[in-house]
């Protein structure tokens, strides 16, 4: 078979730039396809954080190297970007509204992440929310992708169109082609989240596509009851684990001296953006109810603002509103001086800190999966898991992990004096989870995704 020319679409971009990097005065430069392999990674851009980037990126990669792709271009949301770039033999083709359309934008995402999150602050916060000026602003920059994307199939010819991110799910539906079309949802799926004046509209969005896939089996089973007539299929979200290392001494040595960790002190470790869904809280609640037992107990919180609420990104400022309420949360309980905000971090840093941690926590109020429990298993660290996560399918309680429910703060804290007292159950729960963390390889996925595509065509 011919190897694919595919299209990806997501909202977050895989490469946040910094000014420099995007032309004299600031202004992105739009002349030239910008080769991002001649910047300076952490100077003039960097990574985004977040799963998404980090499946699609390793995948598009392996996919091109062994043949199953022969072309592979990535469309994003990137204001203030270059419009053209290439990375890893991947072009990247970015999207730019006006400011304007952008509010109205956010306004909606957020309504629809808090309500299918299952946190929205009223009632009625979610009725009639696609009859909202703001919902014409979704729409709007919905429609703008999908025409660009439409423009680059006509001069590409794609063979497959991958969408990924609940934000993007109306583009299915505005491309009009009967070339197949995936949609992957990342985020929680639960039926009965779904506002009843939602469903019509969804149920259409949804239907658009050939194939929708899923992180966890029980929102393949929620989808389908939901009205999806099309191919529901289950793919557990995957990482690259060589991009994982053990990290020297000396580098666990800098990140300690830069962060105030000293020899004697114990180190709980949660890496998530800053967001109240992350339930980074919880976690703070849990120390100070630890912190007469476990006086040397400290707190390493790892994470900035999603691609939204970044400053690089949309800059819509919920990641700092919540680190400032986690500070004045710590300050109450009289342990902010042992918890410790490192925004974000680079991978050296990241694996420096994995290593120097004796526990993993993922305190998520709900979460799509959870990919840093499988980074944590990948160092080999017991993970406290919340029960509201994709992952915790995949968690035996007890065995190569601990299960919690993120509004029992007692439980929590329980777990954690558990796990700090046991070496031998530290060890023993890391290498259990060591083996789990195989079937979140980047190798397996590539196999399942390359096999849907090739399928399709």
């Amino acid at each position: 078979m011919e190897p694919l020319r595919l299209c990806v679409n997501t909202q977050t971009p895989l490469v946040q730039f910094a000014p420099i990097a995007t032309g004299e005065g600031g202004k992105p430069s739009q002349r030239t396809l910008l080769d991002v392999s001649q910047l300076v990674e952490g100077r003039d851009y960097r990574f985004s954080p977040g799963g998404v980037t980090r499946m699609v990126f390793p995948l598009l990669k392996q996919m091109m190297s062994r043949g199953v792709l022969k072309d592979a271009h990535w469309v994003a949301l990137n204001p203030d970007a270059p419009e053209r770039a290439r990375i890893g033999g991947i072009e990247l083709f970015h999207v730019s509204v006006g400011k304007d359309v952008m509010q109205g934008y956010g306004k909606t995402k957020e309504t629809m992440w808090k309500t299918i999150h299952g946190v929205q602050d009223s009632e009625d916060a979610a009725e009639d929310l696609f009859w909202r000026d703001e919902y014409s602003d979704f729409a709007y920059y919905n429609r703008f992708s999908a025409e660009l994307i439409a423009k680059l199939d006509r001069k590409h010819e794609y063979d497959v169109f991958y969408i990924h991110d609940f934000q993007q799910l109306p583009v299915g539906h505005m491309l009009k082609t009967l070339k197949p079309k995936v949609f992957r949802w990342h985020i929680p799926f639960d039926e009965s989240m779904i506002p009843t004046d939602w469903k019509g509209l969804l149920s259409t969005y949804f239907n658009s596509y050939d194939v929708v896939v899923v992180s966890s089996k029980k929102y393949l089973r929620s989808l389908k009851s939901f009205g999806y007539s099309g191919r529901v299929v289950h793919v557990y979200p995957y990482v690259d684990p060589s991009t994982y290392t053990e990290p020297s001494k000396e580098q666990v040595d800098r990140l300690c001296s830069r962060f105030g960790i000293t020899p004697g002190d114990e180190l709980a470790l949660v890496v998530a953006r800053m967001d109240p869904m992350k339930g980074q809280d919880r976690a703070i609640k849990a120390l100070a109810a630890l912190k007469d037992h476990h006086p040397r107990l400290k707190l390493m919180l790892v994470g900035d603002g999603s691609f939204s609420s970044s400053r690089e990104g949309l800059g819509l400022s919920k990641g700092d509103r919540w680190k400032s309420h986690l500070e004045t949360i710590a300050a109450q309980a009289e342990v902010r001086d042992r918890v410790i905000f490192t925004g974000h971090l680079s991978q050296v840093d990241l694996d420096a800190a994995y290593a120097r941690c004796a526990l993993t926590i993922l305190p998520s109020v709900r979460e799509g999966f959870g990919l840093v429990v499988i980074e944590s298993w990948l160092h080999k660290k017991p993970a406290i898991v919340t029960n509201r996560a994709g992952i915790s399918e995949l968690v035996t309680d007890g065995r190569n992990g601990f299960l919690f429910d993120p509004n029992d703060v007692d439980s929590l804290a329980k777990v954690v004096s558990r796990v700090l007292n046991h070496d031998s159950l530290r060890s023993e729960m890391g290498e259990k989870g060591f083996s789990t963390s195989k079937l979140c390889h980047l190798e397996r996925g590539v196999k399942a995704e390359s096999e849907l595509l090739l399928g399709l065509v």
